[in-house]
């Protein structure tokens, strides 16, 4: 692939990630390609915090309400859209900046999706129904470099293990060293940027943006969706603005419950960020 390598701007909810990749998008002549799984959908702009009309003439935007409320997505499906995106851009020489909180869907985009099996219904209901000390003492055949370093004791642990090599067919300890070499040939072509701010000053923007959110349409956006089933459903504020609409609660405390889940969900952003050890820590 040609063109200029993404920049990942990154971080919790409310930290600045627009106006940080606006600036960016200035200095190189970039383009903001949404990293965010809410703001994929249509009707929900103001909920899901997506940048403003105002925001978006600035710099050319991608992948802003694209889906329909009731539209399917997950992580592997936003990395085929996002890698799409990412590849036009590059191909006209400009730089794509990829900007979200959605940690999963941009792993996906960075790394690919794990090596791992997923989970099995049937398997995992036969497994449950054996003693753990026999399921231990399978692993330990199959895997023996695994079992050495698995919590023998941890039921859920021992299980995941063997399930892994019986779908598969393999070592989970090699699969696992074998991901780990190819995680840090991957990040290191990444460049990105973790935006972190104080708890205090990441709480108290929570708090504004909660207010604007519900003074601005958030409470009409869901009021019109309304009978829409769909993965939009799952943003933060969703459930509290229908108990709003119901009168089961106040407007203050819509706002007060929305603030506090959006603290929590900054606080898991955080432990994610944390983790991917390839982004820059930028302290504002």
């Amino acid at each position: 692939m040609t063109g200029p390598e993404p920049i990942y701007v990154c971080g919790a909810t409310a930290s600045g990630k627009t106006a940080y990749a606006l600036a960016l998008a200035g200095q190189t002549g970039g383009e903001i390609v949404n990293g965010d799984a809410f703001q994929l959908f249509r009707g929900i702009g103001i909920l899901s915090a997506a940048p403003s009309p105002a925001e978006m003439v600035v710099a050319p935007h991608h992948l802003f309400s694209v889906l329909a409320p009731g539209d399917p997505c997950d992580a592997g499906r936003y990395a085929e859209l996002a890698g799409e995106v990412i590849s036009e851009i590059r191909s006209r020489g400009r730089t794509p900046i990829v900007v979200g909180g959605s940690g999963l869907y941009l792993k996906f985009l960075t790394h690919g999706a794990s090596p791992l099996p997923q989970g099995d219904r049937k398997l995992r209901a036969e497994m449950d129904a054996r003693p753990l000390e026999e399921l231990f003492a399978e692993l330990e055949k199959l895997d023996p470099a695994e079992a050495a370093q698995v919590d023998r004791h941890n039921p859920r642990y021992v299980s995941r293990a063997l399930e892994i090599c019986l779908l598969s067919g393999k070592k989970v300890s090699e699969m696992r060293d074998s991901w780990a070499v190819k995680t840090r040939e991957i990040e290191s072509t990444l460049n990105g940027v973790w935006l972190i701010r104080s708890r205090e000053d990441l709480h108290r923007r929570i708090a504004a943006r909660t207010e604007r959110m519900l003074s601005d349409g958030a409470v009409e956006e869901v009021a019109a969706l309304d009978g829409v089933p769909g993965n939009w459903e799952k943003a933060i504020g969703v459930k509290e603005i229908r108990r709003l609409l119901t009168g089961e609660i106040t407007r203050a405390e819509c706002a007060e419950l929305i603030t506090a889940a959006t603290r929590q969900y900054a606080k898991r952003q955080e432990t994610w960020f944390r983790r991917e050890k390839w982004l820059k820590r930028v302290e504002l």
